[in-house]
């Protein structure tokens, strides 16, 4: 066995769940190898380099062996080796910024003022991450 359908192989080393859902991410430029969009239906051979963009990282994956059916988790290091950088993992760990406004317990819904005082603020923050 010399090559293999991307699809079938992306979804043989269990990088995505069916093999539709890997020829889909392909075909949305989700998916590049050496660089380059392709479709489905490309052959990859042994040593090429897979980006699989999953927002908001970007992991990489090099072929070290070809397989057609789907492996069993602890058997895909053989066939297929996580090269994401350690930045792009970072990513997942980034905070995210969140307001919460204290009320005692019971108080109920906010004032029409309230209201609009919460709303002006997220609005300075929504305008501030576009920047």
């Amino acid at each position: 066995m010399e090559e293999v359908r991307l699809d079938k192989y992306l979804w043989a080393v269990r990088i995505f769940k069916t093999r539709s859902d890997a020829a889909e991410a392909i075909r949305t430029n989700r998916v590049t190898v050496n660089g380059s969009t392709c479709k489905p239906s490309r052959e990859v051979k042994i040593g090429d380099i897979m980006a699989v963009k999953r927002m908001p990282v970007t992991y990489q994956y090099k072929v070290l062996d070809l397989v057609t059916s789907r492996q069993p988790a602890k058997n895909v290091p053989a066939y297929c080796l996580n090269i994401t950088p350690q930045e792009e993992l970072d990513k997942l760990n980034v905070p995210r910024e969140t307001i919460f406004v204290f009320r005692d317990r019971g108080t109920g819904r906010p004032t029409k003022k309230e209201r609009r005082e919460l709303d002006s603020l997220m609005d300075g923050i929504c305008y501030d991450d576009e920047e």
